[in-house]
C-alpha cells in the first residue's frame, strides 16, 4: 500500500492575503499546506479520502489518473468542496466515480451539489454513484475497510483503517470501543491542529497522548493549522516515531 498525503492543512487559521507570518514567508515546501486529503494505492485500486477545495490541484500535482472510490470523512467544506472536480475522472475513465459516505453526509452533498443529483442534469456535470456506509466493516472497491467513528466536538466523523494503516482527521475525542479498532495499527495518521487547546480538534500534546496509547510503529500528524508553527521547529521536538506529514509525502505501509 502506498499512501500519498495530498494535503495536510486546514481552513482553520489560514491567514489573510499579504500575511507576514513565519509560515507564509517560509521557503520550506513542507510549510505549504493544502486542505487535508490522502490518496491510497492498494492492490491496483485507487482510493481518495476527502476532496477539499484544493482537490483538483492536488490530483494534478500527483498525476492521479484513475479513481476507484472517493470516501468522505464528514461534510465540512474543507473536506467536500472539490467534489465537482471528479468530472475529470469521468472523462478519463468513461464511467461514474463511486462515492462513499454516511447518510448524513450524502444529504449534505445533495444540497451542496444539487445540480449533480438533478433529474434533468446539465451535460458535463460530475457523474457519481452514491454508496451509503455505516460504522461497520465493509469492502470499498474490493478492499476491506474498517470505519472508526470519532467526534469533532459533537459531530461524528469517520476515520478508516485499511490493514495496518489507520487514518483519522478532525477528531477531538475517540471512544474506548473505537480506540480498540485502531490498536495494532503499524501506521497511524492523526490530526493535530495546533499546540494550544481547541474545542473540536486534538492539540499537539493530545494527539501524542493518543499515539502513545495506540503505540503504532510510526505516526504522522496532519490537519495542521498555521498556528502549529514551522515544520522544522516542531519536528525537532517530536517523539522519535512521530512525524509531521507534509503535502506530497509518500509512505509505504
Amino acid at each position: 500500500m502506498i499512501v500519498t498525503f495530498l494535503g495536510t492543512g486546514t481552513s482553520q487559521g489560514i491567514p489573510v492575503i499579504a500575511c507576514e507570518c513565519e509560515i507564509c514567508k517560509s521557503l520550506d515546501y513542507r510549510d505549504k499546506r493544502l486542505r487535508t486529503s490522502i490518496h491510497i494505492d492498494i492492490d491496483g485500486k485507487s482510493l481518495i479520502v476527502d476532496s477539499g477545495p484544493d482537490f483538483r490541484q492536488q490530483v494534478l500535482r500527483e498525476r492521479i489518473k484513475h479513481l476507484d472510490a472517493l470516501i468522505f470523512t464528514h461534510e465540512h467544506k474543507d473536506h467536500t468542496a472539490g467534489m465537482d472536480d471528479v468530472r475529470g475522472f469521468n472523462y478519463k475513465m468513461k464511467k461514474d466515480v463511486q462515492v462513499y459516505a454516511v447518510p448524513r453526509v450524502i444529504e449534505h452533498l445533495k444540497r451542496e451539489f444539487a445540480y449533480v443529483f438533478a433529474e434533468d442534469r446539465y451535460p458535463g456535470v460530475p457523474q457519481i454513484e452514491i454508496n451509503a456506509i455505516e460504522n461497520k466493516p465493509m469492502n470499498i472497491a474490493g478492499i476491506p475497510v474498517t470505519p472508526i467513528e470519532v467526534l469533532h466536538y459533537k459531530l461524528p466523523v469517520m476515520g478508516f483503517r485499511i490493514g495496518d494503516f489507520t487514518y483519522i482527521t478532525d477528531a477531538k475525542t475517540i471512544a474506548e470501543n473505537e480506540l480498540e479498532k485502531i490498536k495494532g495499527s503499524k501506521v497511524l495518521v492523526l490530526n493535530a491542529l495546533r499546540k494550544e487547546e481547541h474545542i473540536s480538534h486534538f492539540s499537539l500534546d493530545q494527539a501524542i497522548e493518543v499515539i502513545n496509547n495506540i503505540n503504532p510503529e510510526k505516526a504522522y500528524l496532519t490537519h495542521l493549522s498555521h498556528q502549529m508553527g514551522l515544520h522544522k521547529d516542531v519536528s525537532e521536538k517530536l517523539p522519535e516515531r512521530v512525524e509531521i506529514a507534509y503535502d506530497g509525502l509518500k509512505i509505504e505501509v
